[in-house]
């Protein structure tokens, strides 16, 4: 551990003046939720009952979502009963997506996750990167890396948990090199400090893009698309258009903040020894270790195998659609998570991941990603969404496909600038899909636009945990994070819609 982690942890830390407007939205919720449900359910709406009955829930849902007045996930349960005691559908209607397989992929995915960060593959592989030759002691090359390597890890594991463990390794180079600008006089560019905390959260949420299950907001992106458009993207298939996005928008990122925010020297003598001393103490590969490396591999293989099959024999196989109906993505979670339950860890009869490690993965995402879904779901079937999609159609200034793709994805960043990223997928995918379908459009690459663009949000300490941790190290100024971050939102948004544009033909 280095001499940072022993004095610090990663918190979310807010400046006191955001601390008193959150308390004010926390409260507000409680207050504005029963009076929107109200006004909605009172409201002359010319709906069925149920769809009538729904957009009175929805409305009290969202607003606590917004206000996060209630734990998102309670909150998403709370607009599931509902359902049922307004009698929008049944029991077993309104419950059924807290069962859709897409909730096992969360599951299995995040065990894997919970065993990467246990056994600290995580920083092995930081570490790894760092210390390659090439890197060296260069300030530019160590950003770079560092950067790279946070996106890489928060493509498979939550951008959260990423940001949390690149933060103490980052802190820990900031605080080597304001010791060694002590012991040798040379100044450092207190702006590169800035720029290795900015790049630690916004890579995080960057890499997040590049998978399925890289962030909530993907998974629930899919079960939209897949449920209400029946469309199957595959985990091959989103790579496909991800990869592509993250290393655009990661290269943008760091050229700027390269740019803006310097070190001000070539070299920092002596870093390229710290970080293989950090690297030293990590020891050998362990035996849980290389359990858990074969299990997330088999999980991968399983996860690409279907696209693969696809590129060969083409998606209109008749072995493409067995195989993939056989081996969906949550059959390949679930099997590299039973995986760790068998192979051995670094004592003797013990596995690489216990059953009381494997319970403390986020449930209240899987929670969240139910309820919303649940919500979505019956938008559709109530009617409801059709007519918000044709109220809302006339007043877009935008309409076909491009049009609806660029006015999701700013929705989307709008939203979650404001909100959790994962509220904003599920607050704007359905809608978008029901706008499209109005105007006669391809809901698909729209309801993708709105998808991609839920996981930006660049700007302020409370748009994702990622900034807030990282704006807790002191080393940021809130100015300096919204116009990096306006920076990172504007062209965030234009890569995914140019990048959507070009790449859809590879989705249909």
């Amino acid at each position: 551990m280095s001499d940072y982690e022993e004095n610090i942890e990663a918190e979310e830390v807010i400046s006191p003046a955001e601390a008193s407007f959150e308390r004010w939205r926390n409260r507000a919720g409680f207050f504005l939720a029963p009076l929107a449900f109200l006004i909605v359910y009172f409201a002359p709406l010319n709906l069925k009952p149920e769809a009538h009955s729904l957009a009175a829930v929805i409305s009290v849902i969202i607003i606590l979502w917004i206000c996060e007045s209630l734990p998102m996930p309670i909150t998403a349960l709370i607009g599931a009963a509902m359902c049922v005691l307004l009698k929008v559908a049944d029991a077993k209607t309104v419950f059924a997506p807290f069962a859709d397989p897409l909730m096992f992929l969360f599951i299995g995915s995040f065990i894997l996750a919970r065993a990467i960060f246990l056994h600290d593959l995580d920083k092995r592989f930081a570490f790894g990167v760092l210390s390659l030759k090439v890197i060296g002691a260069r300030p530019s090359r160590i950003l770079f890396a560092f950067g790279a390597v946070t996106a890489f890890i928060s493509a498979w594991i939550s951008n959260t948990a990423t940001t949390a463990m690149m933060f103490a390794i980052g802190m820990s180079i900031i605080t080597f090199l304001i010791r060694q600008e002590k012991e040798t006089g040379v100044k450092i560019n207190r702006n590169y400090a800035t720029a290795m905390m900015l790049i630690t959260s916004f890579s995080a949420s960057i890499g997040g893009l590049a998978t399925p299950i890289g962030t909530p907001p993907n998974v629930i992106g899919l079960g939209f698309i897949r449920q209400l458009l029946g469309a199957e993207i595959s985990f091959f298939k989103w790579m496909m258009i991800g990869v592509p996005v993250v290393v655009v928008l990661y290269l943008f990122l760091y050229f700027y903040l390269n740019y803006l925010a310097p070190a001000g020297v070539k070299e920092i003598e002596g870093a390229a020894e710290m970080i293989e001393r950090e690297k030293t103490k990590l020891g050998a590969w362990t035996r849980a270790q290389k359990s858990t490396v074969f299990a997330f591999g088999v999980a991968i293989s399983l996860w690409i195998f279907s696209g693969l099959i696809a590129l060969v024999a083409g998606d209109q196989s008749e072995i493409y659609k067995a195989i993939n109906s056989r081996l969906p993505e949550a059959v390949g979670a679930i099997a590299g998570a039973v995986l760790l339950f068998l192979l051995p860890g670094n004592k003797k009869g013990e596995k690489a991941i216990t059953w009381a490690e494997a319970v403390k993965i986020d449930w209240g995402v899987v929670l969240l990603y139910g309820g919303g879904f649940a919500l979505g779901v019956l938008s559709f079937q109530t009617g409801l969404a059709e007519a918000i999609g044709v109220s809302l159609t006339g007043l877009l200034p935008l309409s076909g496909e491009f049009g609806l793709l660029a006015a999701s994805v700013i929705v989307a960043v709008l939203i979650s600038e404001t909100t959790s990223n994962t509220a904003s997928a599920n607050m704007v995918v359905p809608v978008v899909i029901a706008i499209a379908r109005a105007q006669g459009a391809d809901p698909l690459i729209p309801a993708l636009g709105a998808t991609f663009g839920a996981s930006l949000g660049f700007m302020l300490p409370v748009s994702t945990p990622c900034n807030a941790i990282v704006y807790g190290s002191g080393y940021i100024p809130l100015m300096k994070m919204v116009r990096y971050g306006v920076l990172l939102d504007v062209f965030g948004a234009i890569v995914i819609i140019v990048m959507l544009s070009l790449l859809a033909p590879f989705l249909r």
